[in-house]
Parts: C-alpha cells; sequence; structure tokens
C-alpha cells in the first residue's frame, strides 16, 4: 500500500487509518492451542464460535471441545445464585479478588437478563466488578440468558470447559436469579450457592422450597453495620428451614452463613466451606458420580435442542406447528391429538 503523504492527510483526515482486512479464523488445532497457553483473545474466540448458532460453527466448535475435553475438569465450578439486589455480582467481585490474589485464576461466567428486543445483556456484568475486569488472573465472560431456563446461557457448559482448558481453576456462575430454574445451575456445577437477604420472615414465606433443596449453602448478605443482627436472626431461620429437608448428599449438611460482599466479611469462611465440600464429595465418590450424571444429563438436554430445531426448521412445518398451538390454545384440538401430528411431521 503506499504511504499517505501529508498533502492527502490534511484534505483526508480518515486516510491516516488504513483500513485492514479481518484477521483469518484460526484453524480448530491453532485455536485448540492458544487457548491451552492461556491466550484471552484466543479464548473470548472460542466461547464465541460455541455460543454460534451458525451449522459451520457448529462443527468447529464440536472439534473444538472435543480437542480440549482432556484438558478440563479440575476447576471448582461454583454456582451462585439469589434475588436480584442480593449482592451477587459485588459479592463475586470480592471473592474473586480474594481468590486471584491466592493464586488461583477465576473465570465469572456471569449470565445477565436478555433484551427481549435485540436478545443481548442487559445488566453489564463487567461493569458490576470493576476489580475483577481489571484483574490479569481473572476472565468475565457476560452471556445473555437468551429465555434459557435458570438464567443460565444456552453455552454456559461448553463455555466453563473452555475457560477450564485455558488454565482457570475456579469457575463462577452468576445466574440471573429471577425466579426461573434453579435446577438448570445445580445440575452443571459442584457446589450451588444461594445468596440470601437479612429478613428472613418475609423470605421464607416466598422462598421455594426447591432451592432449599438443591443449595449446598446458603448464605445471608449484607451482615455488616446495621444489617449485622438481622443477618444473623435470619440465618437461625433459613438453618430451622433446611433442618426440616432431607440433605441433597449423606455426608454433607448445608451450612447457613453471614456475610458481607461490600465489606469483605465471611468470604474466606466461605470458600472454606466450598474447599471442605469439595474433599468430602471426592472422598466419597460422590463428585465424580455426579459429573457423570450431569454429563449424561447435558448430552439428552442438547439432543433436545436439536431435535426441536429440527422440528422448526422447515417454514411449511414451522407454519402447521404455530397452527397446531393455536387450535390447542382455543379449544379446539386435543393435545394428544396434536402431539401425535407434530411426531408424524418428526417421522416417530
Amino acid at each position: 500500500m503506499d504511504e499517505v503523504t501529508a498533502q492527502e492527510r490534511s484534505a483526508k483526515p480518515w486516510a491516516m487509518t488504513r483500513i485492514l482486512p479481518p484477521a483469518p479464523s484460526p484453524d480448530v488445532e491453532t485455536l485448540a492451542a492458544q487457548i491451552r497457553a492461556g491466550n484471552r483473545a484466543m479464548l473470548a474466540r472460542g466461547i464465541t464460535l460455541v455460543e454460534s448458532r451458525k451449522a459451520a460453527h457448529r462443527d468447529k466448535a464440536r472439534a473444538l471441545l472435543q480437542l480440549l475435553l482432556p484438558f478440563t475438569g479440575k476447576a471448582h465450578r461454583v454456582g451462585i445464585t439469589g434475588v436480584p439486589g442480593v449482592g451477587k455480582s459485588t459479592t463475586i467481585d470480592t471473592l474473586g479478588s480474594n481468590l486471584t490474589a491466592a493464586g488461583h485464576r477465576v473465570a465469572v461466567l456471569a449470565v445477565d437478563p436478555s433484551s427481549t428486543r435485540t436478545g443481548g445483556s442487559i445488566l453489564g456484568d463487567k461493569t458490576r466488578m470493576e476489580r475483577l475486569a481489571t484483574d490479569p488472573n481473572a476472565f468475565i465472560r457476560p452471556s445473555p440468558s437468551a429465555g434459557t431456563l435458570g438464567g443460565v446461557a444456552a453455552k454456559t457448559r461448553e463455555t466453563m470447559l473452555l475457560c477450564e482448558a485455558a488454565g482457570f481453576d475456579v469457575i463462577l456462575v452468576e445466574t440471573v436469579g429471577i425466579g426461573q430454574s434453579e435446577t438448570t445451575v445445580a445440575d452443571m456445577v459442584d457446589f450451588f450457592l444461594v445468596l440470601m437477604l437479612p429478613g428472613a420472615g418475609d423470605e421464607l414465606q416466598g422462598i421455594k422450597k426447591g432451592v432449599l433443596e438443591i443449595a449446598d449453602m446458603i448464605a445471608v448478605n449484607k451482615a455488616d453495620g446495621d444489617g449485622a443482627l438481622r443477618a444473623r436472626s435470619a440465618a437461625a431461620d433459613y438453618r430451622g428451614a433446611l433442618h426440616i429437608l432431607a440433605p441433597r448428599s449423606p455426608t454433607w449438611t448445608p451450612p447457613v452463613i453471614t456475610i458481607s460482599g461490600l465489606a469483605n466479611q465471611g468470604l474466606d469462611e466461605m470458600w472454606r466451606q466450598v474447599e471442605l465440600h469439595r474433599d468430602r464429595m471426592t472422598a466419597s465418590g460422590e463428585l465424580q458420580a455426579r459429573r457423570a450424571r450431569q454429563q449424561v444429563a447435558w448430552m439428552w438436554d442438547m439432543l433436545q435442542q436439536r431435535m426441536m430445531e429440527a422440528l422448526t426448521r422447515d417454514p411449511a412445518r414451522a407454519a402447521r406447528i404455530k397452527a397446531l398451538e393455536a387450535a390447542v390454545r382455543d379449544g379446539d384440538v386435543a393435545v394428544s391429538v396434536a402431539v401425535e401430528e407434530i411426531a408424524g411431521l418428526m417421522g416417530i
């Protein structure tokens, strides 16, 4: 390319900037090697690849995951949920900073609620985790939930594997916490942490029993200053609620602790419980068994997704299904009749 002269620059200031063609996409083997080497830009590209819905990208994503699979599985996988306003992002920011200071590499898969207009993230997690966003030993990947249950992105599991292959030994999955099925989150992590607000008298009225049944620990947040007494009272109420439920594991009774993510109080104890849980579950064989069940459940979830996509890919077939939906909604066609016709469209 010819050099831009001073006269051209004064006449055309935009000529200072050379428009270069986009960099070619690396082949799958190179991308896998770069991810394993800890290249953050390549990790981001790998995640974008597995999140893509394009058929050509799916083939590459499958190959990438297969190459990296032997280098996954060693991280602490922790799901963190709680109602909006409970302080999830603040707590994760502080906890993650504590962990990186202790020598860990932390990946945060922060799932934002999706915009109904664009499908994109709304809250912008990187702006809510200021310290981790600039920490060289942390990686934050905000993804839109896109309407999936549990407030987790459709590709959170794949993203988790890529981060593990990149050398991150702590994976924190932050969910939306807006009342969707939290079981989805618990089924992809080793440890499921539920953050609660002080004031359990009101909270217990509306809390879902199912969330308590799958919690590995409850942490009452904002237990500093004037909130300390109310937090201790709430913790006592939650202990009582857990006492009447059958524990999720025969070797682990979910503890209830008080913390302050903002003031960095109780977070060391919270992480100690996470590590104690891992030690006990590993010794009993439950951790390996849980991950094996999760892998099989993941397989069936993906198959179901693919079948639904195949069902609606053909425009004529999709239109017929929409018509059947309307007929069922209006009471003109029995559900069993509609299901039978849809099954026939699938050839089953």
